[in-house]
């Protein structure tokens, strides 16, 4: 299966992924300071974890693929 996404779409699918991530994670750190400021930080998961899947796009979204099958001569 092959993808024929342009870079213009790799690019604005990256700023939108980053856009989400950085909206969900402010709200969610708003609510916390609201709402609980003397307990845990509890948007530090969603931050992580997100971030790691974050990463993972920004740094492999347009990146040549790979072929699985060997090519032996």
């Amino acid at each position: 299966m092959t993808s024929t996404k342009s870079a213009t779409q790799i690019k604005w699918g990256k700023r939108i992924h980053l856009l989400c991530y950085l909206v969900a994670n402010v709200i969610q750190v708003v609510v916390w300071w609201l709402y609980t400021p003397d307990h845990f930080f509890w948007p530090l998961w969603s931050i992580l974890a997100w971030g790691i899947g974050l990463a993972f796009h920004l740094r492999l979204a347009g990146a040549p693929h790979r072929s699985r099958v060997s090519h032996r001569y």
